[in-house]
């Protein structure tokens, strides 16, 4: 798996690159894993504005402006959560993508509804808003990297557009 991240993150970066695209996240379960591969190469800057690790629910709140009646309402893994997170982080940066993830990598904080690797990722651009929902199974690095996989791919699938 890891050389196909390493081809998705390539990829990713070259359509910010050529499209002259910005982007900023928020990641959750991943833990910053998004934010550490998109900038780990020279150059990085003339794409990528900013990365939050929103891991608890009052830094969601605090950083993310996410209100804690939503976060009650839905759980803070849930795509309307998700969708917040990609929306305030773009707004807040200015950046042309949000992009969050937010989820279970486990081996604790399942429910019965959202078992271990429930993952929401969220794509914002100023005209719309996408989110998946998915459901890996693995370890929880499996899953933080999958996780990191599907939302480039996600993004990637925009930049086209």
């Amino acid at each position: 798996m890891l050389a196909m991240l390493e081809k998705i993150v390539k990829l990713a970066r070259n359509k910010l690159l050529y499209n002259k695209k910005t982007i900023s996240l928020a990641e959750s379960c991943t833990g910053g894993l998004l934010a550490s591969i998109l900038t780990n190469k020279s150059g990085s800057s003339g794409y990528f504005l900013s990365g939050v690790v929103a891991y608890s629910d009052r830094s969601k709140e605090i950083l993310l402006g996410i209100p804690a009646k939503t976060i009650a309402k839905y759980g803070a893994v849930s795509s309307n959560v998700a969708k917040l997170m990609a929306e305030n982080i773009r707004k807040k940066t200015g950046a042309d993508f949000g992009l969050s993830v937010s989820g279970i990598a486990g081996p604790t904080g399942a429910t019965k509804n959202k078992p271990v690797g429930t993952v929401f990722i969220c794509l914002s651009q100023k005209t719309k808003n996408i989110c998946l929902r998915f459901s890996f199974q693995g370890s929880r690095q499996y899953i933080q990297k999958k996780s990191a996989q599907q939302a480039l791919r996600l993004l990637c699938a925009h930049l086209s557009q």
